[in-house]
């Protein structure tokens, strides 16, 4: 078989697609744009690191599926995986810190806001946060992935190739959320030491699997990109994974004392 001559098949039969993303991923932004406006306009303050956070998350995640970037991918494996980092790890973390359910409680009417809220505590939502399911799913998605056979179908089958990046934005964003345990609302959240758990052999399943790629490539990827893109595999993914230990610990981190003075309200100068 030709390894190379599958990685154009079917791109043309994408464009309708892309558009369809483009489009979602556009309101999307502006949803939470005029959710912030919103507030601003009842008087009511937002953290600007929140908006920054979850515009620089929708770049990451609009990189990944449209435009060059989304293009090269057909063709190169080595590109394909700088889209996983920015798809599955960058975006996600990003956008999770700008932690949209709370600003849609924040400006929902009460009837859809306690609907939400309910959503949040229900019991699905209990099983999908917790964090060592949302990393089966996260991770052992990536390797039935690339080590199940299905990458060389996505690039014949057009609906394959979008659930797919659906799956690994989706499942990355959970995964985030779950061993962050915030900053939105998160009524299951498990305890610190057992996210830790969970993200640390995350890590070493998503670094194992790079190992994997690069010795034994996936069905129809040339040696040389297989082994450059799981090089980038391990090592771009690494400051994303270094940014959610770094939150995940920062409850041990952060001296007790600093801690206190954060939280506690500050007192009144006396004259």
């Amino acid at each position: 078989m030709d390894q190379h001559g599958h990685h154009g098949t079917g791109t043309g039969l994408l464009v309708p697609g892309t558009w369809m993303t483009a489009t979602l991923l556009g309101i999307a932004l502006a949803t939470y744009l005029a959710g912030v406006l919103l507030l601003r306009r009842r008087g009511a303050a937002w953290p600007a690191a929140r908006t920054a956070a979850w515009v620089c998350g929708f770049l990451c995640v609009g990189a990944a599926l449209v435009g060059p970037l989304a293009e090269r991918a057909h063709h190169d494996f080595t590109v394909h995986m700088a889209g996983h980092v920015l798809l599955g790890m960058a975006g996600p973390l990003l956008l999770v810190l700008a932690a949209p359910v709370t600003l849609a409680l924040r400006v929902l009417p009460v009837r859809e806001g306690r609907l939400l809220g309910r959503l949040l505590s229900s019991r699905p939502m209990a099983v999908l946060t917790d964090p060592f399911v949302a990393g089966v799913l996260n991770i052992g998605g990536l390797w039935v992935l690339y080590r199940g056979g299905l990458y060389e179908a996505t690039h014949t089958e057009p609906l394959l190739h979008v659930l797919v990046h659906a799956h690994v934005l989706a499942a990355g964003y959970l995964f985030t959320f779950a061993v962050l345990g915030g900053p939105d609302p998160a009524p299951h959240r498990t305890p610190p030491p057992w996210r830790a758990a969970a993200l640390v052999l995350g890590i070493a399943a998503h670094n194992i699997l790079a190992k994997t790629i690069y010795a034994v490539p996936p069905d129809g990827v040339p040696l040389e990109q297989a082994r450059a893109g799981a090089e980038l595999m391990y090592y771009a993914g690494a400051p994303v994974e270094i940014a959610l230990l770094f939150l995940v610990c920062r409850p041990w981190l952060l001296p007790r004392r600093g801690r206190e003075s954060a939280h506690s309200p500050a007192r009144p100068q006396t004259p």
